[in-house]
């Protein structure tokens, strides 16, 4: 994403955001809290503020750039929306975030919906996965 990608989505192009949005491009793992992002920063000798981290990853998110997940157990976390839909799994003893597909379960879930006579507008699948335990 560019500076480019802010104008499109209506917003003024500016250092934070123009930051904010680079660490979201470059980091890996792609899941970051505004905390992660705001560390991020600072190691890269940005003065941004943690406020203005929130205040602009909200706008992102209204604006569509970013999608907000909030698992359970956890802060809420940001990734870019790059629009490619994908679900998730989420390590309950370390918070780790797995994306995936599986063109399987998304043919189960329409022909459930359409089994009770509705078509899907819009999902989100989480798994909560533990590691199992070596024998």
């Amino acid at each position: 994403m560019e500076s480019t990608d802010l104008r499109k989505a209506g917003l003024k192009v500016t250092h934070p955001r123009i930051r904010i949005l680079d660490v979201l491009e470059t980091s890996s793992p792609r899941h970051l809290t505004a905390e992660d992002i705001y560390r991020q920063l600072l190691e890269n000798g940005d003065d941004i503020g943690l406020a203005t981290v929130y205040r602009v990853l909200t706008q992102f998110e209204a604006a569509g750039l970013v999608l907000k997940h909030n698992f359970e157990g956890g802060q809420a976390v940001y990734e870019l929306d790059r629009g490619q839909h994908h679900d998730h799994m989420v390590d309950v003893d370390t918070g780790k975030i797995i994306e995936f597909t599986s063109p399987e379960i998304e043919r189960l879930q329409h022909e459930i919906a359409a089994k009770h006579g509705y078509v899907i507008e819009e999902h989100a699948l989480v798994l909560y996965v533990r590691a199992k335990k070596k024998k």
